[in-house]
This record gives structure tokens, C-alpha cells and sequence, in this order.
């Protein structure tokens, strides 16, 4: 896309007249030689007064979109500058110290027209105002989010905040530029890119270690009018959630004990028997760390679906889903033989009905399930569910797009 170049407008001494233009039709100004597209201007002149020039990009007509807003200014000062859209929203912006440019703080968006006011006043201390307006090209594509964790939820301390895109994003750098995660402690975090489960583009913000009980976080995507680059498309709205860590819940699951211990807040709260999967095959459970995504209730558990062919269908009470693979907490009553001495499951760390229903009380989404355990499929990616805490620090912050 080709960058649309300004029309400088010289503001001359004239009689007194007062101009208005439609948006984005050619502008007349007090001199019959202004450049179509220009500024209207409105002035009160000093006979002495030397031409103001001010120009304005970008300009014209279903220009690309993408680009923030400037005003510059000869032989004079800019003592205000407003832009809006036809909707009255407005682009807020910065002039620099010497008052000779102004740039918004955010870029044009797609398919959007705006009007640019300028307020100067000239080296002879006239005042005056001038106007012009511009269009974007509407999107060809649009991007669009799904993020985690919901606006008002209170959350465990392992749960990162996540945006999976619906198209590719070449663009990470400007992407992840948009991206401001602040909190109530200033904790220290890094956002990390990766491939989600579903195959789609995904970035990450998880803090250093666990978050602090009682943060308070809010994520503020302002991603109206980015780029995604190629085959991406362009992002045509913003994005903002807020939430709260609740208690330090850590579930510490020993595959090679057959049990869990949920830890909140540094106390053991209870000790529960389990069975995790099955040694020396595709029936091995995850190890390290996977957190809670939710909790689903009673579903459908189908061995088709995470390629263990026909093993199982059947409907499983008190589900809490551990990873996009199949992983899941859950009673497991058909395996009561088993729980508290053997690994006989299908994957899945299983427990008593009753267990099972306590336990499903007690944690919530975001939640670390710390498992150890030597026979296993291997550590949980962070693309499958929330894997992340199985990377060091180091490593976390190498996958930022602005390392």
C-alpha cells in the first residue's frame, strides 16, 4: 500500500469569511489558487501578517488506513487541532513543544471518514481556523479475537491472559505494540507468541511466577486500525477484559503416588486417591504444569476425538478441562479398583464420585496442576491449554515479538 502524501494549504490575508466544506470534497479557501483537498480557513488577518501554511496527512479518499493523524504548520503556531470521525468520536493526540505539529495517538481506521480542525496563530498573532476531511479504504479483511480470561472473573494464579486470532498475524511486533496488561502491583509479566491447538495464531501475557492473590489486572487491546499483515486482515475494534486472582490454589498431582493434594494458600486442604493413564502408551497422562481452563460439568468423553480409536464414549460427571488434547480432572467411578494404587486411565487423572464433587467445588479456572510423575507422554506445550509455566522465565520472554 502506497502512502497518500499531504497538500501543504497557504492561508492568506483576505477579507473576513467563514468557509464550510463537506467532508472530503474539494475545499475552497479565501484564494481562488488553494489546491483542491486543502484547508478551508476562517481568519481575522493583520494587513502585516505573513501566509500560515498547514498541512495535513493523510489526504484524499479511500486512502489506506493504518497510519496516525499529522498536522504541520509554517509561520505560525497550532493552538489546537481536533479530528473526528462522522460518528463524533474523536483521535486524541500530542503537538510537539514548538506548537509547529501534532500527531494522533492512534492510526486511521478502515472504512472510516474523518474531519480535521486546526486552530493556529500566525508569527503577527492572528488567529485562525482551517478544516479538511479524509476517508479510509473500508477493510478487505477483517481479524477478529477471542480472548481469556471473561471481564469480571475472579481467577487461580497460573491463568495467563490469551488472545487466539481468527486469521494469521504477520504483523506480531505492531500487533503486540497494542497490547497493555497493567495491575494493581506492577507485576512483571511478557506476552509470548505460539501456535494454539487449533491451529491458529495465539499470544500469551503470564507474569514472572504466579500472580499475587487480590491482583487486579486489565488488558487493554487497542488494536482498531492494525494491520495483521499478509492474509491477516486489518483489526476494526478494540479490546479490553479485567479480572481478579483469587487464593494461591496449587494441585499437586504425584501420578507415581496415585493421589493429589490441593494446596490453597500454602495449607493442605485435602488429599485425594487418583488414577492417572495408563504406562508405556498413548493412554500416558501429560506431565509439568497445566492449568485449569474450565470447568465443564457432565460431557461426553469420546476416545475418537483424541485419536485412542474406540477405548471409550460415555458421560463423565464433575469434567475440569486440563488441556486442548483431551486431558481433564474428573470422577472416574468405573475405576475405583484402581484409585489410590495404579495408573488405569485413558489419560485423564480420575477420583471418586464424592472426591470428585468436593474437588469440583474447591478449584477454579486458572488453577496450576503441578504433575509429576516417570511415565508420562511428556510436559504440557503452551499451546495445549496453558502450557506456559513449562518454559523458564528466560525462555517465555524470548518468545515476545519485541525481544
Amino acid at each position: 500500500m502506497s502512502r497518500s502524501s499531504h497538500i501543504p494549504v497557504h492561508i492568506h490575508a483576505c477579507v473576513r469569511a467563514a468557509v464550510v466544506a463537506a467532508l472530503v470534497a474539494p475545499l475552497a479557501a479565501c484564494s481562488s489558487s488553494a489546491p483542491s483537498g486543502g484547508l478551508a480557513a476562517e481568519a481575522t488577518p493583520s494587513p502585516d501578517d505573513l501566509p500560515v501554511t498547514v498541512s495535513v496527512t493523510p489526504t484524499g479518499q479511500r486512502i489506506p488506513a493504518g497510519e496516525p493523524v499529522r498536522v504541520t504548520v509554517s509561520g505560525g503556531r497550532l493552538t489546537s487541532v481536533t479530528v473526528t470521525d462522522a460518528e463524533g468520536h474523536r483521535l486524541a493526540g500530542k503537538a510537539a513543544a514548538d506548537g509547529r505539529s501534532w500527531v494522533s495517538d492512534r492510526k486511521a481506521v478502515p472504512g472510516t471518514a474523518y474531519e480535521v480542525t486546526a486552530a493556529t496563530r500566525s508569527a503577527g498573532g492572528t488567529a485562525r481556523s482551517a478544516r479538511a476531511g479524509f476517508t479510509t479504504a473500508p477493510a478487505d479483511k477483517v481479524n477478529k479475537v477471542d480472548w481469556r480470561p471473561g471481564t469480571g472473573t475472579t481467577v487461580g494464579v497460573a491463568q495467563p491472559v490469551s488472545l487466539v486470532f481468527d486469521h494469521p498475524v504477520k504483523n506480531r511486533a505492531e500487533v503486540e505494540k497494542q497490547l497493555k496488561v497493567t495491575t494493581s502491583n506492577d507485576t512483571e509479566g511478557s506476552w509470548g507468541w505460539m501456535r494454539d491447538w487449533s491451529g491458529r495464531d495465539r499470544v500469551d501475557w503470564r507474569p514472572r511466577t504466579y500472580w499475587k492473590p487480590g491482583t487486579e489486572v486489565t488488558l487493554k487491546a487497542e488494536l482498531n486500525g492494525t494491520d495483521s499483515g499478509a492474509d491477516g486482515g486489518w483489526f476494526v475494534r478494540d479490546y479490553t477484559t479485567a479480572f481478579t486472582i483469587g487464593d494461591r490454589q496449587v494441585v499437586e498431582v504425584d501420578l507415581d503416588r496415585h493421589r493429589l493434594a490441593l494446596v490453597r494458600n500454602g495449607e493442605t486442604v485435602r488429599r485425594i486417591p487418583v488414577s492417572g493413564g495408563t504406562p508405556g502408551g498413548d493412554k500416558r497422562s501429560w506431565r509439568g504444569t497445566a492449568v485449569l481452563m474450565a470447568k465443564e460439568g457432565t460431557i461426553n468423553m469420546n476416545s475418537e476425538t483424541v485419536g485412542l480409536a474406540d477405548a471409550y464414549d460415555k458421560m463423565v460427571d464433575h469434567s475440569m478441562r486440563l488441556t486442548w488434547s483431551g486431558m481433564y480432572a474428573h470422577a472416574a467411578p468405573w475405576n475405583a479398583r484402581h484409585l489410590g494404587r495404579a495408573n488405569r486411565s485413558s489419560g485423564c487423572i480420575g477420583m471418586s464420585d464424592a472426591d470428585a464433587a468436593w474437588f469440583y467445588g474447591q478449584v477454579r479456572p486458572g488453577d496450576p496442576f503441578e504433575i509429576t510423575g516417570k511415565d508420562t507422554k511428556g510436559v504440557v506445550a503452551p499451546g495445549n491449554g496453558f502450557g506456559a509455566w513449562n518454559l523458564s522465565w528466560t525462555a517465555w520472554q524470548e518468545m515476545s515479538a519485541l525481544r
